[in-house]
């Protein structure tokens, strides 16, 4: 039924049919009635899927990727609708229109996307005021910040922090990103020398678990360089992967992928490379931070693959476009099922128990 539904919605441009839906989903959510419907038909309740990672209780491991609701305009949907968590944003320090449409294609045959969105979001002082009306008793919500465009990488330290002190008291957490491609020198800022100053700025304006986002383009001697720094500085964790800029391996016609433009590849052609990444953090780190697996997740095996692989914590946003509304409910399900399946009491079990297993 919804792959026939997302045939009909693809007739539509990518950005209109994604307020469209975004706009249905807030709707139902919006009063009780409608809440407990969805929350009956979407949420899986599996108690061997809660988690607490740096102080946060997750009722399930699968969260909304930063994307989505950029505003955090939806920050009470998330729950009812299936998902454990949801990182709102990219947020900016200030309210900043993206890059000029067309910026968001589909590649249906790749069950992909690429996006040039730019930081679209109506800014710090907005998200904040969204964050600030949350219901109560919600699923943990995180705050992705990022750089505004027009301030120079040399002010990028000061433009985070404002986000953060904004931002940080009315999430349960918040992540820098510097790894989006669509703002122009950002994912310099990925460079230790860069980052450590950017980071300590962060960290001197929460109280709440700061992680870093990287991208699946970086070096394994550059992702090595993170890690060790995260570790130092104290950072909760680290997600891994954002989107990236390679194109190779598509079954999408090349001159059509290569007419499309520039911009961020999401979904099933990342997640080898989101897996690699993973697996190296792990190796480097252990158990010194969390890390939170995003890229190309698409079904329950690979989601436990994430898992025994040292994911504590798991993101899509791809996934669900094509998965549809049932996919979060999917996916916990059936990762359920393979703890019971594997001999594991709860989640926590298995984070990273494929590492042992290789040793």
């Amino acid at each position: 039924m919804y792959a026939l539904l997302l045939k009909v919605m693809f007739v539509l441009p990518p950005e209109r049919i994604h307020h469209l839906a975004f706009g249905a989903m807030k709707l139902a959510t919006r009063f009780a009635p409608g809440r407990w419907v969805t929350s009956k038909l979407l949420v899986a309740q599996e108690p061997t899927l809660a988690t607490t990672v740096f102080g946060v209780d997750f009722p399930a491991p699968l969260g909304l990727a930063a994307g989505f609701d950029k505003d955090a305009e939806g920050a009470d949907a998330w729950g009812p609708l299936g998902f454990g968590y949801a990182e709102i944003g990219t947020v900016t320090a200030q309210a900043q229109p993206g890059n000029p449409a067309p910026r968001l294609f589909r590649l249906p045959a790749d069950r992909a996307l690429i996006n040039r969105m730019g930081f679209n979001n109506h800014g710090a002082e907005a998200a904040a005021a969204h964050l600030a009306g949350r219901r109560p008793g919600g699923v943990p919500i995180g705050a992705n910040i990022g750089k505004t465009k027009v301030v120079e990488p040399q002010d990028a330290a000061g433009d985070y922090a404002i986000s953060a002190k904004l931002l940080g008291p009315l999430a349960d957490f918040v992540v820098v990103n510097v790894s989006s491609p669509n703002t122009p020198g950002l994912r310099d800022l990925q460079a230790v020398a860069s980052l450590r100053p950017l980071l300590r700025a962060v960290l001197d304006s929460v109280s709440v678990p700061v992680l870093v986002k990287i991208a699946p383009d970086l070096s394994d001697e550059d992702i090595d360089a993170v890690a060790d720094l995260a570790v130092e500085l104290g950072l909760a964790g680290i997600v891994a992967t954002n989107t990236t800029i390679r194109r190779d391996g598509l079954n999408t016609d090349p001159e059509a992928v290569a007419a499309l433009g520039a911009g961020g590849l999401s979904g099933a052609p990342v997640a080898e490379r989101s897996l690699e990444v993973l697996r190296r953090l792990y190796a480097r780190v252990g158990d010194r931070l969390v890390l939170i697996s995003v890229g190309g997740i698409e079904t329950a095996d690979q989601a436990f693959e994430r898992i025994l692989a040292g994911a504590s914590l798991l993101q899509g946003y791809t996934g669900f476009i094509y998965g549809g509304p049932f996919w979060a409910r999917r996916i916990h399900r059936g990762l359920a099922a393979k703890l019971r399946a594997h001999g594991y009491a709860n989640l926590s079990e298995a984070v990273g128990a494929g590492h042992t297993a290789r040793a």
